[in-house]
């Protein structure tokens, strides 16, 4: 890999980020371009440098569930370690550029830098954390409690405000949160109406606590 490269550090000892770029090969790819397709043969893990990518699973008739949305710093394609296929598709959003690991590669470097390994176990337990939540979520909460709560997870402060960052439109927020376009829609219209938010091309803005129900 170039020298170049800027990698994103993990929270790991720069000497183990250094010792992992040499297994790796680094590719870019544009915007809208599907990097792993549910049950593909896992091979290599994905780690992000730049860009952001869309996690999700489709089915037959091309109906689609966002499962995550990640961007520079994270990484997808762990479960490359127990040989299985890909349990969900990965498109990217925006042009994204991937240090990408093979699976020997990986396992070899786990033996001799099990800091890593550590790292890989504790960010697979707060996907499945995560993942509890959602299905949880799924389960328990009407629609617009689902939108509620996507909102107030992603909303950081910015001038006194709560902004969610990123091209969000009605379909990906309905693929997020397992809903229609048309209720998401009409939730977005009546928040919008009260005032509670502003919906631009790149980002919501939450202006005051949303209520609990709608």
């Amino acid at each position: 890999m170039s020298s170049a490269t800027t990698i994103p550090s993990f929270g790991l000892d720069a000497n183990v980020l250094a010792a992992l770029s040499e297994r790796a090969i680094t590719k870019t790819f544009p915007r809208m371009s599907v990097i792993v397709n549910e049950g593909d043969p896992t091979d290599a893990i994905y780690i992000i440098l730049e860009g952001r990518v869309r996690i999700y699973l489709a089915d037959h008739k091309g109906k689609e569930v966002t499962l995550n949305v990640q961007g520079p710093g994270e990484y997808f394609g762990e479960l490359t370690l127990d040989g299985g296929p890909r349990s969900a598709s990965v498109m990217t959003l925006e042009p994204s550029r991937f240090m990408i690991i093979p699976r020997e590669s990986l396992e070899s470097f786990f033996a001799t830098h099990p800091e890593f390994a550590m790292h890989l176990v504790r960010k697979l337990i707060n996907r499945v954390r995560v993942l509890t939540e959602r299905v949880k979520s799924l389960a328990l909460q009407d629609v617009y409690g689902r939108f509620r709560g996507m909102l107030e997870e992603l909303a950081v402060e910015q001038g006194g405000e709560r902004v969610v960052e990123g091209r969000m439109t009605q379909s990906d927020i309905a693929a997020r949160i397992g809903a229609s376009r048309e209720m998401v829609s009409r939730i977005l219209s009546d928040l919008k109406t009260g005032g509670y938010v502003t919906q631009g091309r790149h980002r919501i803005v939450i202006h005051k606590k949303l209520p609990a129900e709608w």
